[in-house]
């Protein structure tokens, strides 16, 4: 396979300013309704950016971890926007690759609302239209490995991080993912830490053969999974029993929704922390920012307990935010919550506003609430 044992040299000075995280897969522009209702009642879109890579990389980045981000994207004004943007959340995109032929993805998103309209998916509900077959990201392959950008900063990271939804999108997509993932892997990647995202898309995988993922998966180093998700794929969500489906990684972290995520190492040992009390404003991007703060926390040598932690209110930030990204309150904020014992991490409230918890400081004119960066 091209480029399977190309290797780049960095010198070490040269290597301090290249991501310490590189993600990889496609990202692609996102319509956002600007009112509830069926699509066909909806006069009006704004753009923005998605991508379950990207979205990981951006919030790395927040979370003061040198991220880069791999893909390729179209040469039009969508593949342009999603490249500035994902740039200007502090992630290194010199590896994105331009293609002249193929578009950049594309997925609307529909909301629902209380409009007596016919096919209104009803208030709280929504329902995301994928534009991405054929899409530049498509095209991606092992040929990468032999692009001397991509290469560079491969070469000078510290972890990688891919998903199942790069593994759904071609052929070459997937067989770039096994070569990436599955021992022994490439010159490139030896010695990485890899963490795989299941990620599961059911639409994405409609003609394509979900077999493939398994071995995948059991080539992680970190391997992340909701429970639902696993259920759906595997036919369990129960942690103990995924860790014995999967005896690879050195860590198998399985989210229970919205309550509980557990971690079990190779020993069987578990270690489960609760989800925080929020008030979400929207779900989109939980589970990548949580993605995002227990690989942070995986990079900083952090305890699992504190790992989990920082996932947590890495998600809690995003849930609180209207796009797919937040950025998290102060150090020293974070830091008291990562330290807080059992009962004050359960008392912790987190909401649009700010986070309230016992082991913050109360300030007066915010009653002990922290303002969530980036939260609007």
């Amino acid at each position: 396979m091209a480029g399977q044992d190309t290797a780049a040299t960095v010198d070490p000075e040269a290597a301090a300013g290249l991501p310490e995280a590189v993600c990889l897969g496609e990202s692609m522009a996102v319509l956002l309704p600007e009112r509830p209702g069926p699509l066909e009642s909806v006069e009006g879109f704004r753009v923005s950016l998605g991508g379950a890579e990207s979205n990981v990389a951006g919030a790395l980045s927040a979370l003061g971890v040198r991220s880069g981000w791999i893909s390729r994207v179209g040469d039009d004004g969508f593949g342009r926007r999603l490249t500035a943007g994902v740039a200007a959340r502090g992630v290194d995109v010199s590896a994105v690759v331009v293609d002249p032929t193929r578009p950049t993805g594309i997925y609307l998103k529909e909301v629902g609302g209380s409009t007596g309209e016919p096919y209104d998916l009803g208030s709280g509900r929504s329902r995301l239209h994928y534009y991405r077959a054929g899409s530049a990201a498509a095209a991606l392959s092992p040929d990468l490995l032999a692009e001397p950008a991509a290469a560079r900063l491969l070469a000078g990271a510290r972890l990688l991080h891919l998903s199942g939804i790069t593994a759904a999108l071609s052929d070459g997509c997937l067989e770039l993912v096994r070569t990436l993932l599955v021992r022994p892997r490439p010159a490139v990647t030896r010695d990485l830490l890899v963490s795989f995202d299941l990620n599961w898309r059911p639409a994405l995988w409609h003609g394509r053969d979900p077999a493939v993922l398994p071995a995948l998966m059991d080539a992680a180093d970190v391997l992340l999974l909701g429970a639902d998700e696993a259920e759906a794929v595997l036919g369990t969500g129960d942690p103990q029993a995924l860790r014995a489906r999967f005896p690879s990684p050195s860590t198998v972290v399985v989210k229970d929704a919205d309550r509980l995520v557990t971690a079990v190492g190779r020993d069987g040992t578990a270690v489960g922390e609760a989800a925080l009390t929020v008030e979400v404003v929207e779900a989109t991007g939980a589970g990548d920012a949580f993605a995002a703060g227990y690989l942070a926390g995986t990079l900083r040598g952090l305890d699992q307990r504190r790992r989990l932690r920082l996932g947590h209110l890495s998600a809690a930030c995003a849930l609180t935010a209207p796009g797919d990204q937040a950025e998290l309150p102060p150090r020293e904020v974070v830091a008291a919550l990562l330290d807080a014992s059992a009962g004050d991490w359960a008392a912790t409230r987190v909401s649009a506003d700010g986070i309230v918890s016992p082991v913050l400081p109360a300030l007066p004119s915010r009653q002990g609430a922290f303002p969530v960066v980036g939260a609007r």
